[in-house]
């Protein structure tokens, strides 16, 4: 049984769909061990505990460099022998040590359909806003691996979601979230705990 910890800053809502994952044994192989929050306010912190999983809050701002930030999140997660880390709306950067540290064992939700509107500075409404002002006709998400590039790790799973005519970047956002983000970070998670990703490179395969 894989321990699986999971990084957040916000309301949680990738969380609570990994929770209701695991709880309807959608996930399997693995188990929700510990949340992590950038954020002491964070709601993602009230998903967690009404579920009985243990927390930690681990701040930017208490450390006086960035490196000594990456240290000490990276003791922490070794601390909680994590097997498998999910950045489910997780707003602080991972450094170099986490990264190295915790090779094809990290897994982010990006909505949107890499390598479209991703990269730095693409999160959260932007990403929607800037798919809406482009047009296009189908948008989505992407679990992916975590590599040294933003959102650049070998992709898992993708799946398309239709841009509809007067869409405003909330209603799509929210669409994206239900058709899409809450379906295929849990299935991501389960394939990685059955031991089902084989990478090499950056290319994944799926063994079934």
């Amino acid at each position: 049984m894989k321990n699986i910890v999971v990084l957040v800053s916000g309301g949680g809502t990738n969380l609570q769909a990994l929770i209701d994952a695991q709880n309807s044994g959608k996930i399997t192989g693995g188990k929700i061990t510990c949340v992590v929050s950038s954020n002491p306010n964070a709601y993602a912190l009230t998903r967690a505990a009404n579920n009985n999983i243990p927390t930690e809050v681990i701040r930017r701002k208490d450390f006086e460099s960035f490196d000594a930030y990456d240290e000490a999140l990276t003791a922490l997660l070794k601390a909680k022998n994590a097997d498998l880390i999910v950045l489910a709306g997780f707003m602080t950067i991972l450094g170099g040590k986490v990264i190295s540290n915790f090779s094809n064992r990290i897994i982010n939700i990006h909505p949107a359909l890499i390598p479209s509107f991703c990269g730095e500075g693409y999160y959260g409404l932007r990403v929607h806003e800037e798919a809406l002002k482009k047009g296009v006709k189908v948008t989505g998400a992407t679990a992916h691996f975590v590599n040294e590039i933003c959102d650049g790790g070998p992709i898992i799973i993708q799946k398309a979601v239709e841009v509809k005519t007067g869409d405003t970047p909330e209603v799509l956002q929210k669409r994206v979230m239900e058709q899409a983000e809450w379906l295929i970070l849990p299935r991501a998670v389960d394939l990685f705990c059955n031991d089902k990703i084989k990478v090499t490179g950056n290319i994944t395969e799926i063994l079934e």
